[in-house]
């Protein structure tokens, strides 16, 4: 009988310790992921969010109402994915009245307005610090003792977008939030790792992001943003052995000398602005008539049809949006699909998304396009 209460309470010790529940304790010490130790006097009351996509990051913490305390912003959702602004104002409209400060990678912004609204942390991309730095914004906004803390999904996604979300987790005193969905995703970025290092070769990938963004191709993205998503999922990134930096423009010329086996395009819905005519239009609520019909006028373009893999049929298209996501592992699914039809030929990236979304936020579970496959 002792042993047998012992046993049951041994188990229940176990099962307590599995679904403890974790809560922050401040004052905070921190390393953020530009290396640097940050100092949380108090649960954040008032963020302002350098790049307004980390408020899909705020949707796995803050599941209520990721805006409720956001009080600045760069909303760049609006700027580059209408679809995904649009759902976020339909089901959050206060979010519409937020301040839109337009804080750019430059630092260039009013910052005596945005002080103005008292933030207490400011949540940056870890792409920016230089620029922020540059511009005196860090050092300004040290003196009035607001902590700006440093997170990436862009320049090494594969390696910082878990732990960042868990960073914010811990700073927001969400953890068990942060932990449950960073579980999720660690778990589907090993599966993909499992099936990658069973397969010998390594296919060289073109990707060109924002297609349509020019008249002529080719924008891409060297050792940062797709470039280190597509060698997150063991490809070789064709952008990375052309350019110096993390993204600019190569010659078609050149693309096609180098033979990719895959070519792949990005874009998201916008608003038309600019010289910008023909754009893959992929996002919520995106019409998969409409984006078949911008594919094929991308494809169209001077030469796009003379690069190798476009040639044999190997062209597709994803989601601009996920390449500085919290959610980049529905990217990487989409481009382990693309890259290795056979082996990957059950996986469902849709899948994956709405999972995200029903499972780990309240973020209302519409009707979306991510990725593109020409029909045969």
């Amino acid at each position: 009988m002792l042993k047998n209460t012992a046993r049951v309470l041994a188990v229940t010790g176990l099962m307590a310790t599995s679904f403890a529940s974790f809560a922050t304790t401040y004052p905070l010490t921190v390393t953020d992921m530009a290396g640097q130790k940050v100092i949380i006097d108090k649960a954040p009351q008032r963020i302002i969010l350098q790049d307004g996509r980390d408020l899909l990051a705020l949707a796995v913490l803050d599941k209520a109402n990721p805006f409720q305390h956001v009080v600045a912003w760069n909303n760049l959702l609006k700027k580059s994915d209408s679809g995904t602004w649009d759902m976020l104002k339909s089901k959050w409209p206060e979010s519409a009245k937020i301040l839109d400060m337009g804080f750019n990678d430059k630092g260039q912004v009013d910052l005596e307005t945005v002080i103005a609204k008292k933030p207490d942390l400011m949540i940056a991309q870890l792409r920016a610090k230089d620029s922020l730095a540059q511009a005196g914004v860090l050092d300004k906004l040290a003196a009035l003792h607001i902590p700006v803390l440093f997170v990436d999904y862009e320049l090494d996604p594969a390696k910082n977008t878990a732990p960042s979300i868990e960073l914010l987790g811990k700073v927001m005193n969400q953890e068990d939030n942060a932990r449950a969905y960073t579980t999720f995703y660690n778990q589907h970025f090993q599966a993909i790792q499992k099936a990658v290092s069973a397969i010998q070769t390594r296919p060289h990938v073109f990707i060109e992001p924002i297609a349509g963004r020019d008249d002529s191709c080719c924008f891409t993205h060297g050792n940062a943003g797709w470039g280190k998503l597509i060698q997150a999922v063991g490809a070789s990134n064709i952008g990375s052995k052309l350019l110096p930096g993390a993204s600019g423009t190569v010659s078609l010329e050149q693309v096609i000398s180098m033979k990719p086996d895959v070519y792949i395009m990005t874009g998201s819905a916008r608003p038309k602005s600019g010289s910008v005519t023909h754009i893959l239009p992929f996002g919520y609520g995106a019409d998969e008539a409409d984006v078949e019909k911008e594919a094929k006028v991308l494809l169209s373009r001077t030469g796009v049809a003379q690069i190798p893999a476009v040639n044999a049929g190997r062209v597709y298209g994803v989601y601009h949006q996920f390449y500085n996501h919290p959610y980049n592992i529905v990217g990487m699914e989409y481009l382990a699909k693309f890259i290795y039809p056979q082996q990957f030929k059950d996986l469902d990236p849709a899948k994956t998304y709405h999972d995200i979304v029903r499972n780990y936020t309240n973020l209302p579970d519409q009707d979306f396009i991510f990725g593109w496959t020409p029909k045969k």
